[in-house]
């Protein structure tokens, strides 16, 4: 015979609808996002994995001053390799940005089209998808440098920029300022050929089983290439940022979503047991009957049970069906606003389905099967005579008799409802953690650029590029004329300009990547850098920071590919933020490196230096260079914030509703009561809702030194695990006053649902239950 405790359920939902519709909806908003989420995150791995074969992306390229002829080229490929021309040229635009232009390629680094075509006739240009979103182009418009113009044919994505470094040693790409493109060899011929970069691609005939055999593969060609032409730049792929930077980065914000969904899984599986709990004792009566009558605690157990899993059964599986078409459209669009990725085909993740399907309604049984065990194990006769303390009663907390009668029951209301407000309270700070976090990040961003600006230590600085010929070996009377010929072309007349060292050490692996650090060697009495290094090293702000370092300590730094170490001794901390670096006497670390007595790197200057060939300028570290971090994450992560700050406050809404109607129900006797004594629905109100509203707004007021010192360690571990270099949690005081006041703003709106309910409480329900 059928359990008739099973025709309960339908009749318990639809009394029920409200409470279980909202749990259900917001199982399938948080499902749905991590869902789709990870499959994005999964089909866009596998993508850029698969992109390396299928657009034949480079092994690494190589820069000459001059084409490469046939035999050249002929002699080079005699180490095991094929070379492909990859000429560009760059041309400044006037939005203010910079374009590199390539022909159409159809050998290596191949071009995926995003939308529209290959350009076809002169004028017309593809360029990259995501610097057209960054610069709001679309195709029809038109770009313009000087007085030429091209009409935008189609969006792409380049397979060797699928993060757009302009060069290489660039602490972070920029897609907002640089873009790359395509145009018909007609049209490249067209443009300033002065400008032209004789660059040039290779593929292994046979590939290097890993990083280490690849670094010792290319350090032999690289010699052997230096022996046939003179290298401007080598850059194999495994140091390529604008081809490996993406496929680094991918994938590490999956541990922080799935924390996320578990987070939210916990509080509702808890708000579950509570509302059944509630549901146990106003049902005390049937249920001491029905365990009378023969039903076990495990039967009753498995029926309170059922709506819960239901209801998170359904949740995740909706949402995975949106997660698979919604969300993972929305989630790819946030990788397409970060990287410039190939387009990609949805794959089917096991590992998603568990996550977000099966460990969810693991959670909800192994919550809800605690707290009703733990109720199911009082005797029958005590469900009959609704005690379920379980234990001797306790007195009541005293309260003093001078205190308003009013004031008196609202600290009954508290004390009697305690476990709910402490769920209440949880809901709280996580929903207001995840809502500092999204105003948090651009808020830091500005302050990070500011900062920036206020303590630069030249606004210029120019790193110069030592023609690869020099380093490489080769010919040595080819190389000690191409060094006399550099040190000549590289002296300036520029009276702001001052020469400085530099060389990059990494610190040692751990924990996080290893970082690159920059080695300054400045001029004693620099005007640049006052600091004594007579005692040691300095090292900047950021880098203190970062890696919590005080004056006193001991560093330790080594060579990239290689097994020296150095030690520094830290003799203070120079007050710089816009890079991880060290600051030391300039003698001391040419000799340190073996440099050379007149060593020297680049030129820290307040003017811009014009009579340098531009040939030999690596890079130029202005403001701009210096904030493409907060430019680049404000662009990459600005439309996550505010889906992000949607979120905390939906969840803080339903916790809230969810707590607060649980509140109401189980003092629906009192209300009744209070009814047919006389007070009105509003006196009422203030008995009941404004309890709660002053727990509310003590939690909130309780929760933000909490989040504070808890986003100060998220942040930190965002910054160690994310990006290279450093950007200091700055929290402006106005967040707080935001925060709170979305809080107070939630909360009346939810106010106003339980005055309804309220208004709703039947005089009747003090007659019930009445014994």
């Amino acid at each position: 015979m059928q359990n008739p405790l099973r025709k309960r359920i339908p009749r318990e939902l639809k009394g029920e609808i409200g409470k279980y519709l909202v749990i259900f909806l917001l199982m399938l908003g948080t499902i749905g996002m991590v869902s789709g989420f990870l499959v994005a995150d999964g089909s866009m791995i596998k993508a850029y994995n698969e992109s390396f074969e299928k657009y034949n992306i480079e092994d690494g390229n190589f820069r000459t001053g001059e084409k490469v002829y046939r035999g050249q080229r002929e002699a080079m490929e005699e180490q095991g390799i094929k070379i492909y021309e990859n000429y560009y040229i760059e041309e400044a635009l006037t939005n203010g940005s910079t374009m590199r232009f390539f022909k159409n390629r159809d050998e290596v680094d191949k071009v995926c089209i995003m939308e529209g075509r290959l350009p076809k006739t002169t004028g017309e240009i593809a360029i990259d998808r995501m610097y057209a979103d960054n610069n709001s182009l679309k195709i029809g418009d038109t770009l313009s440098s000087g007085d030429k113009t091209w009409k935008i044919a189609g969006l792409i994505a380049l397979s060797d920029y699928s993060a757009l470094f302009q060069n290489n040693n660039d602490s972070m790409f920029d897609a907002v300022k640089f873009g790359v493109s395509v145009v018909t060899p007609e049209e490249f011929d067209s443009l300033d050929q002065e400008k032209l970069q004789y660059n040039y691609s290779w593929i292994y005939d046979k590939k290097p089983k890993d990083e280490k055999e690849e670094k010792e593969v290319s350090e032999d060609l690289m010699k052997e290439m230096g022996k046939v032409v003179t290298l401007e730049n080598f850059v194999p792929r495994y140091q390529n940022q604008a081809i490996i930077f993406t496929g680094d980065d991918m994938g590490g914000d999956k541990a922080m979503m799935v924390m996320l969904l578990y987070i939210v899984i916990a509080i509702m599986a808890f708000v579950f047991g509570i509302t059944t709990g509630n549901t146990i004792t106003k049902e005390a009566g049937v249920i001491g009957t029905l365990r009378a009558s023969g039903y076990t605690g495990n039967e009753l157990i498995r029926h309170y049970m059922t709506l819960p899993v239901l209801v998170t059964l359904a949740g995740a599986l909706a949402g995975n069906v949106l997660g698979y078409t919604v969300f993972k459209d929305v989630c790819a669009g946030m990788y397409y606003g970060s990287y410039s990725l190939p387009t990609y085909v949805t794959v089917w993740n096991a590992e998603a389905f568990l996550m977000t399907t099966v460990v969810p309604i693991v959670i909800m049984v192994l919550v809800n099967y605690g707290i009703l065990h733990h109720k199911m194990r009082l005797s029958p006769l005590k469900f009959l005579r609704r005690d379920l303390s379980g234990k001797k009663q306790k007195r009541a907390v005293s309260l003093s008799p001078r205190m308003k009668i009013f004031t008196r029951f609202r600290f009954r209301v508290i004390f009697q409802n305690i476990s709910n407000y402490l769920v209440l309270f949880v809901g709280i700070l996580f929903a207001n953690l995840l809502l500092m976090f999204g105003l948090l990040l651009p808020s830091a961003l500005d302050h990070y650029q500011l900062e920036i600006q206020n303590n630069m230590l030249a606004k210029y600085q120019y790193m110069l590029s030592m023609p690869v010929s020099i380093l490489g070996g080769g010919n040595k009377l080819d190389s000690l004329v191409d060094m006399l010929l550099f040190s000549h072309d590289t002296q300036t007349d520029n009276e702001d300009a001052e020469e400085f060292s530099a060389y990059s050490l990494n610190t040692l692996p751990g924990k996080y990547k290893s970082e690159e650090i920059v080695l300054y060697g400045v001029k004693e009495n620099s005007r640049y850098i006052q600091a004594d290094f007579s005692e040691g090293v300095y090292i900047s702000e950021a880098y203190a920071e970062k890696f919590r370092i005080d004056p006193g300590d001991t560093i330790t730094l080594k060579e990239k590919y290689e097994d020296d170490e150095y030690s520094f001794v830290v003799s203070g901390i120079y007050d710089y933020t816009g890079s991880l670096c060290i600051f030391m006497e300039q003698e001391k670390l040419n000799r340190m490196f073996d440099l050379g007595d007149d060593y020297f790197s680049g030129y820290f200057s307040n003017t811009e230096i014009t009579d340098i060939d531009t040939g030999y300028i690596g890079s130029v570290i202005d403001l701009d260079a210096l904030t493409k971090i907060s430019r680049q994450l404000d662009v990459s992560m600005g439309s996550m914030m505010g889906m992000i700050n949607v979120f905390a406050v939906v969840i803080y809404m339903i916790l809230i509703y969810l707590l607060s109607k649980i509140i109401i129900e189980k003092n629906a006797q009192s209300i009744s009561m209070t009814k047919i004594l006389g007070y009105t629905n509003g006196e009422i109100s203030r008995l009941y809702i404004l309890s709660t509203s002053l727990v509310v707004v003590l939690w909130l007021l309780l929760s933000l030194p909490i989040e504070t010192a808890i986003m100060e360690v998220l942040f930190r571990e965002m910054m160690l695990s994310s990006i290279s270099g450093w950007i200091t949690l700055w929290i402006d005081p106005k967040i707080y006053a935001e925060m709170f006041g979305a809080g107070i703003l939630t909360y009346a709106v939810i106010a106003l649902l339980e005055y309804r309910k309220i208004c709703r409480v039947p005089m009747g329900e003090a007659l019930k239950n009445v014994e």
